[in-house]
């Protein structure tokens, strides 16, 4: 088999589980035919001549064909640590993330509840304000990573921007990664806005979104242990990547779980014109919070009063009302509860680490504590599922546990599941349909009988179809995307693109 029969078939693979794909240096952006058409349903990859022909399928609309496309480039542009191929590709494109204000947010946990909040209430003071939100990942559609005033970048947008992208990429020869190419094309989408909220996607210092020179407003809500092969051991180290965005001569917001001395530190290396918790901004507590929700809610609240003393113009006056309801929104799957016919309730949440899964179910406890409980779970094969299956069995009886399989290259086999906790053979599965959508219609039918709550968590990856399976009416890509959908991820992660990892050297 020759290399690029091998790509092509690795781009083909349904369910797809991307194997490790030898990247070859002789296959470059400098082997495309720049005086080919650039629509972008042909030609943008025109040397993969087994991809192209897979992404120029006649019933697909060009918006798919884009986004198809889009997932499959770190197949061909390995992910290194480093921020020039966004800093040159920004320039290129005008640098329009400087032409704004930007609120920078970066954190382990709660950037991207808090980065929704900021956003929301910034619309809600100022109905005139078009405000960019940048997040991720998405739950059913591409599109929701870019936004403005709660509105999704259109489809024809993304068509439109894309080869604009791609064509400087091809120029320049820039080797831009998949979450370089998103961030640029939110960037250009986000020409139309008044005020950008932008969500890092992994660390802080080399992360895509780190191209904003000086954000209005830097924020760091929470450091703990995570990716840690990428960004550090130790949460000190892990608080210096993220500390990354605080910029020279602008303030920067830190929420209470962090390690404030490192981050004092770093604050004052890079010549912030002020460090700032929440209690001095806000006042202290008189009794610590124990529900993220709120937590998230406060950061979100001290940093829109820092926004209006930073840019009153921008903001306006903060009427407290319109504050409190604006920071009330929660990002879909954070603990969201949807009442179904029947009289049922379901609750979808996220939770796919440990302390996540930890706090869903006794904040479950806390919601229903008369109520049982059903939950439907897969998990993303890098996670600690031991540890996961051990605290769903701490709380649930094996028999109300329902394992699934999402539809992505992340997502733990169902077998890998039961190998991380054998017990759990005996828990309700199946190797016939391992879809979310069965085992979420079995658990309505039992739940159906017993008045207990339907949960649904473990992984991001399972809420497309979960979802779907539960009625919403959304946008959701099509099967033609989502078989490709992680072919971005390499090393388990997304977003953390261009360096050298921590202690590598």
């Amino acid at each position: 088999m020759n290399a690029l029969t091998f790509l092509g078939r690795a781009a083909q693979v349904s369910p797809v589980r991307f194997p490790a794909v030898a990247f070859l240096s002789s296959l470059s952006f400098s082997e495309i035919d720049l005086d080919a058409p650039q629509n972008p349903s042909t030609r943008l990859f025109s040397s993969f001549q087994d991809l192209e022909m897979e992404n120029s399928a006649e019933n697909c609309t060009p918006y798919e064909q884009c986004v198809r496309r889009l997932y499959q480039t770190n197949l061909f542009n390995p992910v290194k640590l480093g921020l020039k191929n966004i800093e040159d590709l920004h320039e290129a494109l005008g640098s329009p993330a400087d032409q704004v204000p930007v609120v920078h947010i970066a954190g382990t946990n709660g950037k991207g509840s808090v980065a929704i909040k900021i956003a929301s209430t910034l619309q809600k003071l100022n109905p005139t304000l078009r405000v960019g939100l940048f997040c991720s990942p998405h739950v059913s559609s591409f599109r929701e990573r870019m936004q403005i005033n709660g509105k999704m970048i259109p489809e024809e947008d993304v068509v439109n921007l894309l080869p604009e992208i791609y064509k400087i990429c091809i120029q320049r020869q820039i080797p831009a990664t998949f979450f370089e190419i998103t961030t640029a094309l939110a960037f250009l989408f986000f020409r139309k806005a008044d005020v950008i909220v932008l969500e890092t996607g992994l660390g802080g210092r080399l992360d895509a979104t780190n191209v904003v020179k000086s954000p209005s407003l830097s924020v760091i809500t929470s450091i703990g242990l995570e990716h840690t092969r990428i960004l550090g051991n130790t949460v000190e180290e892990i608080a210096l990547e993220k500390g990354g965005i605080i910029k020279k001569s602008r303030p920067v917001l830190v929420g209470p779980n962090v390690p404030h001395e490192v981050l004092r530190k770093c604050a004052e290396e890079k010549g912030a014109s002020q460090y700032l918790t929440c209690d001095d901004v806000l006042g202290e507590l008189s009794s610590p919070i124990t529900d993220f929700d709120l937590e998230n809610a406060r950061t979100a609240k001290a940093a829109l009063v820092i926004l209006q003393r930073e840019n009153p113009n921008l903001v306006g006056e903060l009427n407290l009302d319109i504050v409190a309801e604006g920071i009330a929104k929660r990002p879909p799957c954070r603990f969201e509860n949807v009442t179904l016919d029947g009289n049922l309730t379901a609750v979808l949440d996220v939770a796919h680490n440990p302390p996540a899964m930890k706090y869903l179910l006794k904040k479950l406890q806390s919601a229903y504590p008369e109520r049982k409980f059903r939950v439907v779970v897969g998990m993303s094969a890098d996670k600690d599922i031991a540890q996961i299956c051990d605290l769903l069995l701490e709380y649930l009886d094996i028999g109300s546990i329902h394992l699934v399989e999402a539809y992505h290259a992340r997502a733990a086999k169902i077998e890998a599941i039961i190998e991380a906790c054998p017990i759990l053979k005996d828990s309700r599965w199946s190797v016939e349909d391992r879809s979310i959508t069965f085992q979420i219609k079995s658990a309505l039918e039992l739940a159906r009988n017993t008045d207990e709550v339907v949960v649904v968590c473990g992984s991001v990856f399972l809420m497309a179809e979960a979802r779907e399976a539960l009625g919403f009416d959304e946008p959701r890509d099509s099967k033609y995307i989502s078989e490709v959908a992680g072919a971005h991820l390499r090393h388990g992660q997304e977003v953390f693109a261009n360096s050298i990892l921590p202690g590598s050297e």
